[in-house]
């Protein structure tokens, strides 16, 4: 194939959704293509997108999934509204494929494509896939799944298990030699995670009681850091709470084990660094999708899975304790989680819009 084509790329909302598809439209635009997406003003994608240089085209549409009546009403209501403007903004731009991760923004645009018989390539980061991926499975040319468990959701003979884009230096993360002092990073994300802050506040007398070689890096997010930073001076722990860790890679890789929820990014991000983890599923992810991300990391032995509502300063101290005192209990998790990396996700995702366009 040859010459410079546009192709769709649907999905928004989260960083979930929209960051592995600002990887896979680089590698589009490093092809000599012209990626453009469709989200919304609401959502991560209209921030993310236009630093990154794509051009975006808006439309106005709410989830479907524990909203409450009047927000479902309103989305049926905005629904075929938006299949229009999609229908419009397809055929305007020639798009020549569409790249979708899902999610309740991607509805329209996918139905569109269905409509007008674009070729389409889903890529579904979660063990349980969203509504909109269920939805639309048997239209789809080939579904990219991050995990083997959601293979099941779509039809055999277009599904290939090809992971989820993550930043290329999570690859070159270095497996870590133990060391007499253990690190261990705790992140809840970008804006922290009020139940994983608390219960490290609660463990920190347990550590320090107990003589535990410990350095801890917390991520606490803006919202607590203060109180955090101004609580772990006086706890004789080892270590650094900050709002935001700006370079990740460098934090995993000065890591032992991690702490974290179970977001399909966070795992991810796991499987390429090579990182042994805690994860304490966000209990009120859609579908239960980061439940679902957690066991399948436990099932391949690469993860301890610990339920939100047991998460607290002593369980805390327990798990990674139990952990630690294990011979090669934690080389071995990480050995398992890198198993799992596949590095050329975009290039695989990019590649197969080429070849749908043909």
């Amino acid at each position: 194939m040859s010459g410079s084509l546009e192709f769709a790329m649907a999905g928004g909302g989260t960083g979930g959704h929209v960051i592995p598809a600002l990887a896979v439209a680089r590698e589009l635009r490093g092809r000599g293509h012209r990626p453009f997406f469709i989200g919304t003003r609401r959502g991560l994608e209209a921030r993310l997108v236009p630093q990154e240089g794509f051009p975006i085209e808006w439309i106005e549409i709410g989830g479907l999934k524990g909203v409450g009546a009047a927000r479902t009403l309103r989305t049926l209501w905005q629904l075929p509204v938006c299949v229009a403007r999609s229908l419009a903004i397809l055929r305007r731009r020639n798009a020549a494929a569409m790249f979708s991760m899902g999610g309740y923004v991607a509805g329209p645009p996918m139905l569109a494509a269905w409509l007008l018989r674009t070729p389409m390539v889903l890529m579904e980061p979660n063990a349980m896939p969203g509504m909109t991926s269920r939805w639309m499975a048997r239209f789809v040319s080939r579904a990219l799944v991050n995990f083997p468990e959601a293979a099941a959701c779509f039809p055999e003979g277009r599904v290939e298990v090809a992971g989820l884009p993550v930043r290329e230096e999570f690859f070159s993360v270095p497996p870590k030699p133990r060391e007499e002092k253990l690190t261990v990073l705790i992140t809840g994300g970008s804006r922290g995670s009020r139940r994983l802050n608390l219960a490290a506040r609660e463990s920190w007398p347990l550590f320090r009681q107990a003589c535990f070689p410990l350095q801890l890096i917390h991520q606490t997010g803006p919202e607590m850091h203060a109180e955090m930073a101004q609580a772990f001076a006086a706890s004789g722990l080892e270590g650094e709470i900050v709002p935001f860790l700006d370079d990740m890679p460098l934090a995993f890789t000065r890591a032992d084990l991690l702490v974290c929820r179970a977001g399909a990014g966070a795992v991810a991000e796991l499987a390429a660094a090579g990182r042994p983890a805690i994860l304490v599923p966000f209990p009120f992810a859609a579908d239960q999708h980061q439940l679902k991300n957690a066991e399948a990391m436990a099932r391949i032995g690469a993860a301890a899975v610990v339920p939100d509502e047991e998460w607290n300063g002593r369980r805390m101290f327990d798990e990674i304790t139990s952990l630690a005192r294990r011979e090669g209990g934690l080389e071995t998790m990480g050995r398992a989680a890198r198993a799992m990396a596949r590095p050329d996700a975009a290039r695989r995702a990019a590649a197969l819009l080429e070849k749908g366009s043909a």
